[in-house]
């Protein structure tokens, strides 16, 4: 008996250390800083390891999916914040409204863009293709606050508080090819490595879910 009740205090300790952790506002945090519990990749996957608390994200082109417990990873409407840093040069993207994929890049879902410096000019903020920022707000080597909002059809970006996106979806048939199926529907969230010479840390993750 006293075996199976350590047992049972053993789990219950295990899922309070690497679980999602809620806060009375709301917000959910889905990455810890001390592992990848809940999160999935498939190729590349040595692109993604754990530096001081923070994710480093740095090789080929590989994606990291949200495959946790909260919301069972399909989100309609939320709110989604992380702390983000780039090295110059760099570049990444936020995917939500995604879903899990071994390989390639993610057919599904819009991108939100995670680069200040990089050689392509889109930049940091943008749902990438469908509205694309040209200015750039923060700096590399700077941690800043990358925030996406979904409600609805609408979506809002912004980085540090500041309004950079507010975007209401329509007429996505008009749309160029290689957008069409970047639309709001549901589904997780996925961080991107985009090449070897980028890197990108990420820290502080959390989700609220909205009323659907």
């Amino acid at each position: 008996m006293k075996k199976m009740l350590w047992s049972v205090m053993a789990m219950v300790a295990a899922l309070f250390v690497s679980g999602p952790s809620f806060a009375q506002d709301g917000w959910i945090t889905i990455f810890n800083g001390k592992s990848l519990d809940g999160w999935k990749v498939g190729e590349n996957a040595n692109s993604f390891s754990l530096v001081d608390g923070a994710l480093q994200v740095a090789g080929p082109r590989a994606h990291l999916f949200y495959d946790g417990p909260v919301k069972n990873h399909m989100f309609k409407n939320f709110e989604f914040r992380a702390t983000v840093m780039t090295k110059p040069g760099s570049n990444s993207g936020i995917y939500f409204h995604t879903t899990y994929q071994e390989k390639g890049w993610p057919d599904l879902g819009y991108e939100v863009q995670v680069n200040n410096s990089h050689t392509d000019w889109i930049r940091t903020g943008s749902l990438y293709n469908v509205v694309n920022v040209k200015e750039t707000y923060v700096k590399d080597n700077e941690w800043y606050t990358e925030y996406v909002k979904v409600e609805g059809k609408h979506i809002t970006v912004k980085i540090n508080d500041r309004v950079v996106v507010d975007y209401e979806e329509a007429d996505v048939d008009k749309r160029d090819p290689d957008t069409i199926r970047r639309v709001i529907s549901s589904g997780t969230f996925a961080l991107q490595a985009h090449d070897p010479k980028s890197i990108v840390f990420y820290k502080q993750i959390q989700v609220r879910p909205l009323t659907e």
